[in-house]
């Protein structure tokens, strides 16, 4: 029996995790938190996660709250129309939803990762308590066949250098700030259905909302982000909750009144459900190298760390984990060498260079190309569908999005369809 050590409890350790325990490895998981600690904490993330992912838990029988989360079915955009924003803007420029072809959802990372790491101890799989440092696994590489870091933040990250040509920012390009509250009304248009909602505000940022499941039922996501400097960048050294959440509030009436009119009657779920930060979206080598020689492999976020603005970092740790698994149970019993690590890291780049390339370019100010793209999607619903479902399978800009000849020739084709 082969004996792997997963270091770290995220999305995409805890999913391989368990699917090697699934297969018969003798898999250790090591977390710097208990799964108490991990529920009664402050939330880690916002996450949408689409089909595809979702069909990764699902094929590990790992989809333990799909019947309670909501089933999130659209995902709408609206750009604030430009203008004076001293009061700010009061109309959009742009709105519309599109219907996704398979549901979306979203689980609080406090729920699902305090679940799956009690289930992965009950199936019989060794938990550690313990923070790891590069000394620990120099210790543990020699008794394990395979050792896979997951562990996003931290002193083990630095062993994995940066890409620099896959990285092409250097400093971070948003600052984030999460709120989770319970009492958002409705949506006025379609309220029918939930939806994700991507409301631009050009030159100052974005704001996010999506609906969730979380430790105290039903919720929505508010979620801004500012670009650096700008007006919403207020959010560092906010401690408070009740201040974090009444400065995303102020911010909402200022930039996007359509969306502060449902949330007049909003309160934070819980004292943990405020989170805010920054991270320059970085490309790592996937391999670190131990002081004693030995070889570690880098998942997900370790990896491959894209900003949030596109909503993928836990669909990336779900396809990671999925795409690392197959290559593990089609190793066999054959040494997980350098050559191995590297071809296993290339198949899950072939999907997460798409993320990559696809949010590099929505933190940019879009191209003229793609402000008519997103304008055409308002009177196009295919062009609306078509946006929306490339958020699950992000390959699919690749044929409609970057280059102006393909984005104008697919219009051309819709509108004359």
């Amino acid at each position: 029996m082969r004996k792997i050590l997963v270091v770290g409890a995220g999305q995409s350790g805890l999913q391989l995790a368990l699917g090697l325990q699934s297969h018969g490895y003798e898999v250790t998981l090591m977390s710097n938190r208990t799964a108490d600690e991990i529920r009664s904490g402050r939330v880690m993330s916002t996450q949408c996660m689409f089909d595809t992912a979702l069909q990764h838990e699902r094929d590990l029988q790992l989809n333990f709250w799909e019947s309670q989360a909501p089933k999130i079915e659209g995902l709408g955009v609206s750009v604030a129309a430009p203008g004076s924003h001293d009061p700010g803007p009061t109309q959009r420029a742009i709105d519309w939803v599109g219907r996704l072809d398979g549901y979306a959802q979203s689980v609080d990372q406090r729920v699902k990762m305090a679940g799956w790491m009690e289930t992965f101890a009950q199936r019989g799989g060794q938990l550690v308590i313990h923070g790891a440092a590069v000394g620990d696994l120099d210790y543990f590489s020699r008794t394990y066949d395979l050792v896979l870091v997951a562990a996003g933040k931290g002193e083990l990250v630095s062993m994995f250098a940066r890409d620099p040509e896959r990285s092409p920012y250097a400093e971070p390009q948003r600052a984030l700030a999460v709120a989770y509250v319970h009492g958002l009304g409705p949506r006025p248009e379609h309220p029918e259905y939930d939806a994700v909602r991507c409301n631009l505000v050009p030159g100052v940022g974005e704001l996010f909302i999506m609906p969730t499941l979380t430790t105290s039922g039903r919720a929505d996501i508010l979620f801004w982000e500012g670009i650096p400097g700008g007006p919403l960048d207020v959010f560092n050294g906010v401690k408070d909750p009740a201040e974090h959440l009444s400065l995303t509030l102020e911010l909402m009436e200022k930039f996007t009144p359509w969306e502060y009119a449902r949330a007049t009657q909003v309160e934070l779920t819980d004292a943990g459900g405020t989170l805010a930060g920054r991270y320059a979206p970085t490309v790592r080598n996937p391999i670190g190298r131990l002081p004693s020689g030995g070889l570690v492999l880098g998942v997900a976020d370790v990896v491959v760390a894209n900003d949030p603005i596109t909503g993928q970092g836990s669909n990336s740790a779900s396809k990671c984990a999925a795409a690392y698994l197959a290559s593990i149970l089609e190793r066999e019993d054959k040494p997980f060498d350098e050559e191995w690590m590297r071809q296993t890291f290339d198949r899950y780049w072939a999907t997460a260079s798409h993320v990559t390339k696809w949010t590099n370019a929505m933190l940019a100010p879009p191209p003229e190309h793609i402000l008519n793209l997103i304008g055409a999607a308002g009177q196009l619903p295919p062009v609306a569908n078509r946006f929306a479902n490339a958020f699950n399978d992000p390959a699919d800009f690749e044929d409609f999005f970057y280059e102006p000849e393909k984005t104008e020739a697919y219009l051309a084709s819709v509108a004359g369809a």
